[in-house]
């Protein structure tokens, strides 16, 4: 389908600005978008400048897949999340350096700042820790992700959901960023947490912000 070309060469390009944006390194993370019935995604071990667009494999939602190569070995929380989250057209797992220091101290990133709202709630968990590729990590990612958008994996790395690729990698670079001012707010000492009152502010304003006003024909100041 010609649909499915634009996104084959989209969740290419995606990965490679993935790793050149700092957000993952090499061939560990991994990157899907949905499909159809299914989803595509990259596949386990080879480097993102190798691939070309039919290597890409694609998944149907019972873990079935077609394709040269094989999917990513953690195909089993994309698969997942694409079954029990209808607002996820693409989802983004990597082993950013600060969001994956906050993994493996096993440390929640709080309301310390507003922005930890672009993750859909007042904090961004982490789950514990399991064995990659298993049943029992995509459990928890995806009780991790409850009314979010984005998670730290135990011991392990970030993963994000959103609309579409280039608005899951905006996430996983904004996550990163809080995450890297968290750790060096901790630096100086525990900084005061935002209080939820505050946050369910920040949240509504945010299920706004960059809207198209209703019948005006123009985007909302922020």
């Amino acid at each position: 389908m010609a649909e499915w070309q634009t996104q084959r060469r989209q969740l290419i390009e995606t990965a490679l600005a993935m790793n050149a944006s700092g957000v993952n390194q090499g061939t560990s993370g991994n990157l899907s978008v949905r499909a159809g019935t299914g989803f595509l995604i990259t596949p386990s071990g080879v480097p993102y400048g190798e691939l070309s667009p039919e290597d890409l494999p694609w998944m149907d939602l019972d873990g079935q897949w077609q394709g040269p190569l094989k999917p990513s070995s953690e195909w089993r929380f994309h698969r997942d999340l694409y079954r029990h989250r209808p607002d996820a057209g693409a989802v983004l797992h990597a082993h950013p350096v600060h969001a994956g220091a906050l993994a493996c101290l096993q440390r929640d990133l709080p309301a310390f700042h507003y922005m930890v709202a672009v993750a859909g709630g007042k904090n961004i968990r982490c789950t514990p820790y399991a064995t990659f590729g298993t049943e029992e990590l995509s459990r928890l990612a995806l009780r991790g992700m409850e009314g979010r958008k984005a998670c730290l994996l135990g011991h392990h790395g970030l993963l994000c959901l959103e609309r579409d690729l280039p608005s899951v990698l905006a996430l996983a670079v904004e996550v990163e960023h809080l995450c890297r001012m968290y750790l060096l707010c901790l630096q100086q000492g525990e900084p005061e947490i935002l209080p939820d009152e505050e946050m369910a502010r920040v949240l509504e304003k945010f299920r706004h912000y960059g809207a198209r006003a209703q019948g005006e024909g123009k985007g909302e100041n922020p």
